[in-house]
């Protein structure tokens, strides 16, 4: 059986179809590609753009943003008097996606908050209509239940990496969904747990996005 989890040929369709990159995330992605940098990728981020549009988004919290990019491919979806919450525990990385934002003429809608994001989104009162959760694996479950109630009916909280990743066992998580017990590491048991927490909670829809690294998407229904 093949066990790749998200085909490459579905990921070239997704960017074909991806609006075409300013020069900023164009600098971004041979940033990233150079470096060997974990962003989302252009598919991705062309989708988080497309969420927040179809959510009318006017604000946006990720906990972890690393230099921008995710944020970056949102900011042209979210309100001109909207707000983009950018977290970051890398305070250089912060810099640069201020630098980032600043000449691409988003900082007029950004926030950059350094420090750990769980702790961040504890000051904030909401509502936030996209949330992205990629901070640690192994917090992932927490820092949903740290924004929660926080998003409104409508709202979505998307999380990457839900398949895969460089710590993760895509086998693992299968077969933890499916009740059996493994032997595994932090990050593949913090992703399914994750994963089965949101599919149960019954204030949300869950779907998962094959692209990237794979994205579970849940909606606030309730």
């Amino acid at each position: 059986m093949d066990e790749t989890p998200l085909p490459d040929v579905t990921e070239q369709f997704a960017r074909t179809l991806a609006p075409e990159p300013d020069e900023i995330i164009a600098e971004m992605d041979e940033r990233a590609d150079r470096g060997g940098f974990p962003t989302v990728g252009p598919a991705v981020g062309a989708w988080l753009r497309l969420l927040a549009r179809l959510t009318d988004a006017e604000r946006v919290f990720e906990f972890g943003s690393g230099f921008g990019y995710s944020a970056y491919w949102m900011a042209p979806a979210v309100a001109a008097d909207g707000e983009i919450v950018l977290t970051e525990i890398d305070a250089d990385e912060l810099d640069d996606a201020r630098e980032y934002f600043e000449r691409g003429g988003y900082a007029d809608r950004a926030v950059f908050e350094h420090g750990d994001a769980i702790d961040i989104v504890d000051r904030y009162d909401g509502p936030f209509d996209v949330v992205l959760v990629d901070n640690e694996k192994g917090r992932y479950t927490e820092a949903f239940e740290a924004v929660r109630e926080k998003v409104p009916v409508g709202g979505v909280v998307a999380a990457d990496n839900a398949v895969e990743a460089g710590p993760l066992e895509f086998a693992d998580i299968r077969a933890l969904l499916a009740g059996e017990s493994v032997e595994t590491s932090d990050a593949s048991r913090g992703i399914a747990d994750y994963l089965d927490h949101v599919r149960t909670d019954p204030a949300f829809e869950t779907g998962l996005l094959p692209l990237g690294e794979g994205v579970a998407v849940s909606v606030r229904v309730d």
